[in-house]
């Protein structure tokens, strides 16, 4: 059986991204929709700025970010990455504790990269500004990723 088609469906080879493109996808400044479980157990969700270094995506977070103080408490996670395409990352990871808030630690080469990537020169002079306010820095590396290219419908929606 065919899969559908719709006005919804962008023409293309259908299925997962390779590793270079994965790669190249999220080098591009996208959102990360990061869930965590709160202190009283419930999901939250919050966009994050990442880099993805090709095994692990790196977070900063402020010192008094409520995600951060999340994953510190327990540090399992979900991810989410997409375009207005199509194109995903999604994955599962746990999110180990690199450093505590802190000021000049390695969270600021890793920021200013996150910094200027998202937001070109007035990312950098904004995080330029800021480097007297400690922050969190987490590395998630996924224990589960999947990615899809955007086009057509995986064939097991076609059952």
């Amino acid at each position: 059986m065919a899969a559908p088609t719709s006005q919804f469906t962008r023409p293309g080879r259908v299925g997962r991204l390779s590793p270079e493109e994965r790669d190249a996808f999220l080098a591009r400044p996208l959102l990360c929709r990061l869930a965590c479980l709160d202190r009283q157990g419930w999901p939250y969700v919050v966009p994050v700025w990442f880099e993805w270094d090709g095994a692990a995506f790196w977070l900063v977070a402020r010192r008094r970010s409520a995600w951060a103080a999340s994953l510190a408490a327990n540090p399992r996670v979900g991810l989410s990455i997409d375009d207005d395409t199509g194109r995903r990352v999604v994955g599962q990871g746990t999110a180990q504790l690199v450093e505590e808030p802190n000021v000049g630690g390695r969270w600021v080469a890793i920021a200013r990269r996150m910094a200027v990537r998202y937001q070109g020169e007035a990312g950098a002079t904004y995080l330029e500004a800021t480097l007297n306010q400690p922050r969190w820095l987490f590395s998630v590396a996924p224990t589960h990723l999947i990615t899809w290219n955007g086009a057509g419908w995986h064939e097991k929606y076609a059952r």
